[in-house]
């Protein structure tokens, strides 16, 4: 761990003050132009809103807009707000993988170039995409003093050694190649892709709500530090990639010991949600606001339900994992709407969607004419793919049904949470932001940042000490 020393507290006999600034990289917090290595994390469909990316800014921490499922122009809207509110100032915006619609992915992509966003956050990505290339190789030239200036910051979210491993390479030559030829990349950048590896910064995301392996960050963390340190010795700038840590961290003690393992820096998820600036209901926040840390469960992944993906929702008061979990057991067992039998089906039709599933499968195909043609007419020739696409209707339901608030259909709201809330809970009891209207992102940052330090000071010191007494007490 890194630190720096501040001033000498004189309480503790001549022992050193670990200030909050010291943690984590000098690197991060230098190159991000931040006062904290400590990052707001993106979440879907701007519940990691345009007030939070501002109100973070503003206080100096970095934070990324959920811009995951959003249309373009909310998207333009956004940028032209923080352009507007925070200059050049600490922000940027989460790109999604898209496995099932490549052209989305690329069609956002063309849109953060085109309006200059230096910074995004990639998320789920299995390997490196051509269009997660284009944008990280985009502007790539060498400065006066022989380096190569990287003007589009990656920052990507991890849980696996393997696609670490991809992060902390060079794009794979064949991709290069391949947008060279489409014109998509310069040959001058083209030639620099070998000197540059796809990230800056790997967060090692370990029980995080939303998508997640359940890794434990004490295992995880040192993993990719270590494979970190490894891929330095072929390639010298992999030395440079800061990693970071995720899931789990809602409270000092829990950034205190990620520092502790090596961490570069410390991202948050989970306890945004629950804040004045979440994009989210208020219902929402107030179910969120009561949650303890042994409310959650593991569904799977609504966008990712044909692969196995599972995710971390708030179960407390809630129907829909058990319904998600019933829903992804079906699709497994089944090859067709048809083969249901007449109970499950009334069952689903009445409770889960509370229409048709005709009503669904309209609304459905007038979604995916527009958004991608391929996936509709694989559906309409595969009957199993057509479920597929009718239960998927359903996650995105509770999506909507969670942010709008709706007090009638509440027990289907999805709400991707991670045990880190209900820490952070607990530790808020009794103070005055334990209800969520005097929460704010980033007096939580302060709170979490300065409070870790508190801690290391303390542990540190009495380790010293103690160290110290032991020699003295030597003959």
């Amino acid at each position: 761990m890194t630190v720096a020393v501040g001033h000498v507290d004189e309480n503790r006999a001549g022992l050193p003050f670990i200030a909050p600034e010291a943690l984590g990289s000098a690197d991060f917090t230098a190159d991000h132009n931040v006062r904290y290595a400590y990052v707001a994390g993106s979440m879907y469909k701007a519940v990691a809103s345009e007030d939070m990316v501002v109100r973070m800014g503003r206080a100096g921490l970095l934070s990324y807009f959920g811009a995951g499922g959003l249309s373009p122009d909310r998207i333009v809207a956004a940028i032209a707000r923080f352009r507007r509110e925070l200059g050049d100032g600490p922000y940027g915006l989460n790109l999604l993988a898209s496995l099932e619609n490549p052209a989305k992915e690329e069609e956002q992509v063309d849109l953060l170039l085109h309006h200059r966003v230096r910074r995004v956050e990639a998320a789920s990505f299995l390997r490196p995409t051509p269009s997660l290339v284009r944008y990280r190789l985009s502007g790539l030239r060498v400065g006066r003093d022989g380096a190569v200036v990287i003007p589009n910051r990656v920052m990507a979210k991890v849980s696996r050694p393997e696609v670490a491993e991809c992060f902390l390479r060079p794009a794979p030559r064949i991709l290069v190649d391949a947008l060279v030829d489409a014109g998509r990349i310069t040959p001058e950048e083209a030639a620099l892709a070998d000197r540059v590896p796809l990230a800056d910064d790997l967060v090692a995301e370990a029980d995080s709500g939303g998508h997640t392996d359940q890794r434990q960050l004490v295992i995880l963390l040192p993993e990719i530090i270590r494979q970190r340190d490894r891929g330095a010795r072929d390639i010298p700038a992999a030395a440079r990639i800061r990693v970071g840590a995720a899931g789990g961290i809602g409270v000092p003690e829990a950034a205190a010991a990620a520092f502790v393992l090596g961490a570069d820096f410390v991202l948050t998820g989970s306890i945004n949600q629950c804040t004045v600036e979440c994009g989210t209901s208020e219902r929402v926040k107030d179910m969120l606001q009561e949650a303890e840390a042994h409310d959650m469960a593991i569904v799977p992944a609504g966008d990712m339900l044909e692969t196995g993906a599972r995710a971390q929702v708030l179960r407390r008061g809630l129907f829909y994992p058990a319904r998600a979990n019933k829903l992804y057991e079906l699709y497994r067992r089944h090859d067709s709407l048809e083969e249901l039998d007449r109970r499950t089906a009334d069952q689903l039709q009445r409770r889960y969607f509370r229409r048709s599933f005709e009503d669904v499968w309209e609304e459905t195909r007038a979604y995916y004419r527009r958004a991608n043609p391929q996936a509709l007419a694989l559906a309409e020739s595969d009957p199993k793919h057509k479920m597929l696409l009718v239960f998927k209707a359903y996650f995105v339901q509770s999506i909507r049904l969670a942010m709008s608030g709706s007090e009638e259909h509440q027990v289907d709201y999805q709400i991707n949470c991670g045990p880190a809330l209900g820490a952070f809970n607990s530790f808020v009891r009794g103070t005055e932001r334990e209800s969520w209207r005097n929460r704010h992102v980033d007096d939580i940052g302060e709170m979490i940042m300065r409070g870790a330090a508190d801690i290391l000071t303390d542990r540190f010191g009495a380790m010293a000490a103690s160290s110290r007494r032991s020699r003295e007490a030597r003959p």
